[in-house]
């Protein structure tokens, strides 16, 4: 490598190195400070402090150049992150622009990243489901990706610890497809919604649909003002970063809490390289880091290493991280580092009208949908595709009555002051089936301005998640008739894997070094020193929004760690 700036390898030692300060990085960075250790957490992208760097959390739409609309110069510099819905004036400082950090599209994936302290958890979707004895059961019954080394009980626990922390708003709704958690009181439906839920849960036996969960403290407890951070005020500017604390992100929750043990140092503009494996010793024992702006290489060491660098990120650390040991990248001994990727499909949505309820509205702007738990495959196979999918859906009331052209001037406006009919919009949350031609790998020839490899990426629907799709439209089609809604529409958005920004694998857990890279406690199975806990070691992907079982097997892990290091076995 060359021009190392090692500043002695005392200085540089801690007892332990997280990558990444997004969910699951700030997760391992409480839990490891919380047992005492002294922690460094490497994030590549600039330091972002809570409430000092929200610039525009408070600004109205007028405060905008353009209204916080997209320009066509800002869609023809960013083509692949404009497609997301929260990329938008009031908050793209916190997204990856397509031009600084290229890839390589082996196949359309829209990779949508956020590089600063704190990641995407200041501009996740928020939503938090648990997984069920069902999901971590799929694998081994229906005979796809390789068997969970752990099951719900196993994890049950973590997601308790994780939700009392957190702060989840949520139902105690007794399914076994979506089990309880630790709630704060919910968010309510509006009339339409409960009509809708009536009349499907009437028309369904096997389809139940609740208030979504969600990341958001609807009732603060003494743990959450214990974090400084105060009750959410429906404002819907969460990807803006929230000065109440009231959703949860790494920079409001848990890099503070970790910070206030004194353990915690957060490097940021710290580019990782690789990993440095030793030998001798048989274990990895530090990080090569590229100073993100003046280029040079440190080395930091410690005895225990967490790589949270999201998915794919991940990945590309590992697959860079050769040795002797590990010619083809870091615990590969099986070559399927970098494969059997998988995300979630969310080409399917529909959109109705609903008659009635004139005299009723909603108040604030809730942050979670209505949604329905995967009802497909779920205790045996039924269909003619693997799997499932979840269904969320929002009744709302449009701004203004539109009569017709007559309305022109006065007419117009005083139309504009009422609000107009209810409508439905509604959409899917597919599982994928991991698959080893699903994968991600290093650029050969191409390299990012660091000089490391360019992630190439190769990842596409198939024949199971079209006909996913297509019975997701046709029952969804099939409830809101049912429901009395009318002018149904379906569609297929056609959209790119990867806008799910829910990819996980390359890493998977299991329990079969020949099959896996990871064992139960997230270690590399050659390297067990270092742990994965992101979405990179999820073996398959669920129907669910990932990032709670990101954190809760996060927690898992690194207190196994700690007890490890204790035992000397680290």
């Amino acid at each position: 490598m060359g021009n190392i700036n090692s500043k002695g390898i005392n200085q540089n030692t801690y007892d332990a190195i997280v990558i990444g300060s997004g969910i699951s990085g700030g997760w391992a960075a409480k839990e490891l400070c919380e047992k005492g250790l002294k922690t460094l957490v490497l994030e590549r992208g600039r330091n972002v402090k809570h409430l000092v760097d929200y610039p525009t959390m408070a600004k109205d739409p007028w405060d905008f150049p353009h209204r916080n609309d997209l320009t066509l110069k800002m869609k023809e510099d960013n083509p692949i992150v404009s497609k997301c819905y929260a990329f938008r004036e009031d908050a793209m400082h916190f997204f990856v622009k397509d031009k600084e950090h290229p890839y390589v599209q082996q196949k359309p994936f829209d990779w949508i990243r956020g590089y600063q302290v704190g990641g995407k958890s200041l501009i996740w979707a928020r939503q938090t489901q648990r997984w069920s004895k069902y999901d971590f059961e799929g694998p081994a019954r229906d005979g796809f990706a390789v068997d969970w080394p752990i099951r719900y009980e196993d994890i049950a626990p973590w997601y308790s610890h994780v939700e009392k922390f957190v702060g989840i708003s949520g139902n105690k709704d007794g399914l076994d497809t979506l089990p309880d958690g630790e709630f704060l009181p919910p968010w309510e439906m509006n009339q339409a919604e409960k009509m809708l839920q009536k009349r499907i849960m009437g028309n369904y036996k096997d389809r139940n649909v609740i208030i979504g969960r969600c990341a958001h403290l609807t009732q603060p407890k003494e743990i959450h003002l214990q974090q400084n951070r105060g009750k959410c005020e429906a404002r819907n500017l969460c990807q803006r970063g929230c000065p109440f604390g009231g959703y949860f992100s790494s920079n409001s929750s848990t890099l503070p809490w970790a910070a206030k043990t004194g353990n915690l140092t957060v490097q940021p503009d710290s580019v990782v390289h690789s990993i440095i494996y030793d030998g001798k010793k048989n274990k990895a024992t530090g990080v090569r880091v590229i100073d993100a702006h003046s280029k040079k290489i440190t080395e930091y060491f410690a005895k225990i290493v967490f790589v949270n660098a999201a998915a794919l990120n991940t990945n590309l650390i590992l697959l860079n991280s050769v040795s002797t040991r590990f010619p083809n990248g870091l615990g590969n001994d099986n070559g399927l580092l970098g494969k059997y990727v998988a995300f979630q499909n969310y080409r399917g949505t529909l959109s109705a009208n609903i008659d009635g309820f004139l005299d009723s509205y909603y108040y604030g702007r809730r942050p979670c949908a209505v949604m329905m738990p995967n009802f497909r495959n779920v205790h045996k196979q039924e269909t003619d595709f693997l799997r499932g999918y979840m269904v969320f859906f929002s009744a709302y009331r449009s701004r203004g009555h539109f009569a017709g052209a007559e309305q022109m001037g006065e007419a117009f406006k005083e139309a504009q002051t009422q609000p107009g009919n209810w409508h439905v919009s509604m959409m899917m949350q597919g599982e994928t089936i991991p698959k080893e031609t699903n994968q991600v790998s290093l650029s050969k020839d191409q390299k990012d301005q660091w000089g490391m490899p360019l992630l190439s990426i190769s990842v596409d629907y198939d024949d199971n998640d079209e006909k996913s799709l297509k019975d997701f439209l046709t029952q969804g089609a099939e409830m809101l008739e049912k429901s009395g809604c009318k002018n149904i529409n379906t569609n297929d958005s056609k959209q790119a894997p990867g806008l799910d920004i829910h990819e996980v694998g390359g890493v998977r857990m299991g329990k079969d070094p020949k099959t896996s890279l990871l064992n139960k406690w997230n270690q590399l199975h050659a390297c067990p020193n270092v742990f994965i806990t992101d979405g990179a070691c999820m073996t398959s992907t669920g129907t669910q929004n990932p990032s709670i079982t990101f954190m809760a097997l996060t927690a898992r892990a690194a207190n196994y760690a700690v007890e490890e290091l204790k035992k000397g076995n680290l």
